[in-house]
């Protein structure tokens, strides 16, 4: 018998830094960085970069929910990208940079939009949460070499200067919820 999983699809600025997160953490079977929210169907890195396409840069988590709720990868989520800049995370600006979390059912639907208001009323931030809470409508995988880039690339500039106090931050934060 097999088990039931579930996925969640995640914008939060440069999909490297969210699958170098949530590849550590335990109950997460798959990430996948790709695109979605966009207009045109299989895009590449190069039209989603030009910001003409719609889409936003996402990975699709493959989770086991008896092991991580789906809020629990929400909370990740919203600690580790600034969720109250429209359109830019750090140095990456354009719309495919856009915080966005694209729900798979009501139930997901329902979890984003409390998450956000519970975000909003902690005043966790100086700002409100500008992320977007949209239905899920197609995922598009990202080209091989996005794969794993952190871990493939960890000499690479943005890699060092970017990725890696997110990563350091996450494992300080989540611990005890590391994958062994």
């Amino acid at each position: 018998m097999q088990q039931e999983r579930e996925v969640a699809t995640l914008a939060g600025g440069c999909f490297w830094c969210l699958e170098a997160v949530y590849e550590l953490l335990k109950g997460v079977e798959k990430v996948q960085s790709g695109y979605s929210g966009g207009k045109i169907v299989n895009p590449t890195y190069e039209q989603v970069c030009s910001g003409r396409t719609g889409h936003a840069e996402v990975v699709q988590v493959t989770f086991d929910p008896k092991q991580h709720s789906y809020s629990d990868l929400l909370k990740v989520f919203f600690s580790i990208h600034d969720p109250t800049t429209l359109n830019s995370q750090g140095p990456d600006h354009g719309t495919q940079y856009r915080s966005a979390i694209y729900y798979h059912s009501a139930a997901q639907k329902e979890i984003a939009e409390r998450t956000v208001v519970e975000i909003n009323k902690a005043k966790l931030w100086p700002h409100p949460t500008v992320t977007e809470v949209t239905q899920f409508s197609a995922f598009y995988p990202a080209e091989t070499y996005h794969g794993e880039y952190f871990r493939n690339n960890p000499e690479q500039g943005y890699c060092q200067v970017i990725i890696a106090p997110k990563v350091a931050k996450f494992r300080k934060a989540y611990l005890e919820k590391l994958k062994r």
